[in-house]
Formats: C-alpha cells, structure tokens, sequence
C-alpha cells in the first residue's frame, strides 16, 4: 500500500485553468479512468481522469481553483508501491487528456481573401483531435437560421469529452444533411450556407500535442477563423448567445452533465446554469429537479391546492370567531382525502340510482345464519352484495376496465376483484377480495369478515388492499336514503349502498310491504355511458332480488 500524488497531466497549454467541476470525494473508491475533475478555459473544457485505481485520501484542489500541468489534484491510497505516479509523462499506460488551444491566430495572406461575392459554401466537420466517429448529441441551428461566424451548428460528445461545432461563415443556413444521434468524423458534410459578401473558411490552429490511443478525446470548440482585422470574432464559449438559457435552446454543460441529464429525462434547455460562464453543473440539475419535485407536491400532494385551474380556498382566521385548536390529519386520513381529491378532479362522474327488492334475500340470509356461524362465516349482506357484484361484471365487462395512461385506450381485465369500503378509527380503507366471482357466499363471508377485522387492528398487508376492480361503500348499517361515492380511480365504478327500508311496492293487485336497499353507481362517463350504467344497477338489483339467480 502506498500514496500517490495526482497531478494535473499535460493539457496542452501552460495557462492555468479554472475547476469548474469535482466529481470525486475522500473515500471514493476510484479506477483507471474515473473522472476525477473537470478544467474549463476561454476556449474548451476537458474531464481529467485518473491514472491509477485506489482510495481517494484527500481532494487538494477545490472548485473555482487555477491549476495547470502539474498542479496537485488529489492524494490517493494505492495497493502496490509500484503504482506509476501521476506525474511521469513518458508512462505510456496513463490516459492524458489534451485539449486544443489556438496559440495565436496567423496572419492573414492579402492574397487569399475572398472576393464580396453570394455563393453557397459547404460546411464540414473540423478537426476535432479523433480519427474516431463522434455522436452528434444535439443540433443547435435550423435551416432558414441567419447565422454569424462562430454561431454553433452542432454539438458532439464522446464519453469524456463534448464541443460545439461553429459556423465558419456568416449567412443563412440553407440545408442541414445531419440529425441528433449521427455519427461523424473530421471532413464529414454538416450542410451548406448561402454566404452574403467575403467570409473566408476557417483555418486550421496550431496542432495539438500529438494524443496516443490511450489518451483522453480533445474537447475543444472549432479553431478560431483567420480575419483581416483585430476585431475577429471572439471565441465560441465566450459568445452570450451559447449560455444556457431557459429559452435558447442551446447548452454549455459537460458530458457528465449531459449524461445525467438523460437518465433523468431533464430537458437542459429549462436548466440554468450557475457555473463559469453560465455552464450547467451536477448542482444546477439536481437543484431543477428536487424543485420540480417540489413543485408538483404543492400541486397533487395537499387537498387545500387548486386543480385543473381552480383557484385554492382562500386561507381564514377561524380563531378570531373564537376558541380553536389546529391538529395534523393523521397519515390514513391525509392519504385518503389526497386520493379522493385527486379522483374528483380527474374523473367525470355520474350516479345512477336505483332499488333492490331483498326481502327474499334477507329471509333466506337470516335462515341460514345460524349454519354459517357453524362454518365460520358471518353471513352479513355484504357478501351477497360482493357476489352479486362479481356476477355484475361479467355480465357487463365495460366495468370491469381502466383508462390507460394516455387516456385514449381502454385496459380489459380477465380477473374480477371486489373492493369494500372499512370505516376504521384512522380513516377509511378499502381492502379488496381476490377473484371473488370463483368463491361461495361462505367463502366470501369469511374473507371480507378476516379483512374487515385485520383493517380495525392495523394488521392488514399491501397486498390486502392492490388489485381492486370495482368498490364497495355500503352505509347501511349507519342510515341514509342515497349518496354518490367518488370513483376510486383508477376503477371505473363504485357502488354505493344506503340503509334497507319497508316500503309498500304494487305487484299488480295490491301493494305489499317490501324491504327496498337504495343503490348509487358512480361512474367514470369516459369509459361508461349512462344506458350501460342503468342496465348494470337493473342486473344487480333483479340477482339481489332473488338470489336464485346467482346460481344460474
């Protein structure tokens, strides 16, 4: 085991160059090649890897600093004391990262100046220090653009390196033959120009320090064109219109950047960028996204926020009118109202009422009660309604969906799970039987009895309450005529189920005393149309009238 100093390898010029970027800590365990920093000038930016696999022990350099070839970057714990040290140039293994700098710009030859003239002139892919094919990682101009030298045209990336490609004319971009995910290589066709008076084509800088396979790809802007003048055109990365703007559309971040950008899905273009010259660092993007986060919490997280362009309920004073006390909604009740807000928003509903004759039914259901008991079921009506409800939805699948994410396809389920509302001290939970259209009304009983007890002690399972296709709320045991329950999205569907009373029903000759249960579907008229509805509560009222039917 030993340490070893990093340095700053060569780079290709003796100026020093700001860190813009750390992408390793203390106790970072690295490998060969690891970024390690990014350093940015007036002209390129480079990823500086590191030369050797080990422990980081101390970072020495801090963002903001000035380092050049042979600054210390970090001090790393090495397995072997024959690990090659940082700073040995002829180490052949070590990648070495160089980046392109125009030294100085050549003095223009009178001869070769361009006559005023409009022509269309070819725009190539310049040198860019790799005989290797580069991805085009984003198009920054579009045909019809007028265009002044140095404007980029293109944007490509390696897996360490990035650089926009400049417009060496200045005109009006006429024909673009490249597109986002291309591959291209020095000398390649990138599209042509109509140039208006003299523009001379960009030359050629100073050639960089020779790169052996090994090294680190160059990361440069296009060398800086040759102009008569001293006023030429200022560098690509120093130009206002590169820096990273909300509405530009163009982006000045590094590949790592860019690389976390897409596995999180973030648009650069709505980033902005608090590095040197507005570039966009790791910092920026994870600041973007936890506001986006935060932002959409506001929005769908609280029952109190407004929706679908509704203005909120304007906060008030109660505690002027008198005595209040202000507690949190415990975690069930605060889910709950969440959900039933978020449902009431997005789905259109519609209530379709009716009446079920269960005077037969409740004569049987009290006949057999005792041998249920003997079986272990509590033969309650609910499990009546559970299978009634179950034969409902195959006899009328249109209930039996989901709205896909798009909203424009219908999602068929091949399974019939029954949901039902537990009013529990917490807040209400609905817990759901599986495939409750293959179980007895004994085996019904049983279940939504070990459910519904499971749901008042705190015992229930995520499972217990997953995979529900139609719910359940029945208030009947508490009173009530009829009501309108919201959809429990993303079912279609819920029954509402009110208190049985005597009513006289005519049956053609006389009126006869009849034990009448109100019934309310709600419904998500998206997927279900209002005769549908009528002829689903008919169905489930004529199997709950006589139960006989079930058996059919």
């Amino acid at each position: 085991m030993s340490n070893e100093i990093i340095k700053v390898p060569d780079i290709g010029s003796s100026d020093e160059v700001e860190v813009i970027e750390i992408s390793v800590k203390a106790g970072d365990r690295i490998e060969e090649e690891t970024t390690l920093i990014v350093l940015e000038s007036d002209k390129a930016s480079m990823d500086i890897p590191s030369p050797m696999a080990g422990v980081v022990t101390k970072v020495l350099v801090s963002e903001g600093d000035k380092v050049k070839e042979g600054s210390p970057i970090l001090e790393v714990e090495v397995e072997g004391a024959d690990s090659a040290p940082a700073t040995e140039p002829e180490a052949a293994a070590e990648p070495e990262p160089v980046i392109a700098m125009a030294e100085s710009e050549p003095e223009p030859a009178p001869a070769a100046e361009a006559p005023a003239s409009v022509g269309r002139e070819e725009i190539r892919v310049p040198d860019i220090g790799s005989s290797e094919a580069v991805e085009i990682v984003e198009v920054a101009a579009s045909v019809g653009d007028e265009l002044a030298v140095e404007d980029a045209l293109i944007t490509l990336e390696t897996d360490k390196a990035s650089m926009d490609v400049p417009s060496p004319y200045a005109g009006k971009l006429v024909e673009l033959v490249v597109k986002e995910g291309d591959k291209v290589v020095e000398g390649d066709l990138i599209g042509y120009i109509e140039v208006v008076g003299a523009a001379a084509p960009a030359t050629e800088a100073q050639p960089a320090k020779a790169a052996s396979p090994s090294q680190a790809e160059i990361v440069s802007a296009a060398p800086t064109p040759s102009a008569p003048s001293a006023s030429a055109p200022a560098p690509l990365a120093n130009k206002a219109d590169t820096q990273v703007s909300a509405t530009s559309g163009k982006v000045h971040a590094g590949p790592a950047v860019r690389m976390l950008a897409r596995e999180l899905g973030v648009d650069l273009t709505q980033v902005v960028g608090s590095g040197p010259k507005n570039r966009i660092v790791k910092e920026d993007l994870q600041n973007f996204v936890k506001q986006v986060m935060q932002q959409t919490k506001a929005t769908s997280g609280t029952v109190a926020a407004g929706g679908a362009g509704i203005p909120p309920i304007p906060l008030q004073d109660f505690s002027q009118f008198g005595k209040v006390e202000e507690k949190p909604m415990g975690r069930l009740l605060k889910a709950g109202a969440v959900n039933l807000h978020r449902s009431w928003l997005n789905v259109p509903h519609v209530t379709q009422f009716d009446e079920a004759d269960i005077t037969d039914l409740e004569e049987f259901r009290k006949s057999v009660k005792a041998e249920a008991e003997k079986q272990g079921a509590r033969l309650t009506p609910l499990p009546f309604m559970i299978k009634a409800c179950a034969l409902a939805l195959k006899a009328f699948p249109q209930f039996n969906v989901s709205l896909g994410g798009a909203g424009d396809t219908l999602i068929w389920k091949e399974y019939i799970n029954i949901g039902f509302a537990v009013d529990t001290p917490d807040g209400l939970l609905v817990v759901v039987v599986k495939d409750a259209d293959k179980k007895s009304v004994y085996e019904l009983a049983r279940e939504s009895s070990d459910l519904a007890a499971r749901a008042q002690n705190k015992q229930l399972k995520g499972d217990d309450m997953k995979g529900g296709c139609f719910t359940i709320s029945s208030l009947g045991s508490i009173g009530g005529t009829a009501f309108t329950p919201i959809v429990n999205a993303p079912e279609v569907a819920i029954l509402g189920v009110s208190k049985a009373s005597m009513k006289p029903v005519w049956d053609g000759k006389a009126f006869l005393p009849r034990l009448m249960l109100p019934l309310s579907l709600s419904y998500d008229h998206r997927a279900i149309n209002g005769a549908d509805a009528a002829r689903f509560t008919a169905y489930l009222a004529q199997q709950l009238s006589d139960i006989r039917k079930m058996l059919l």
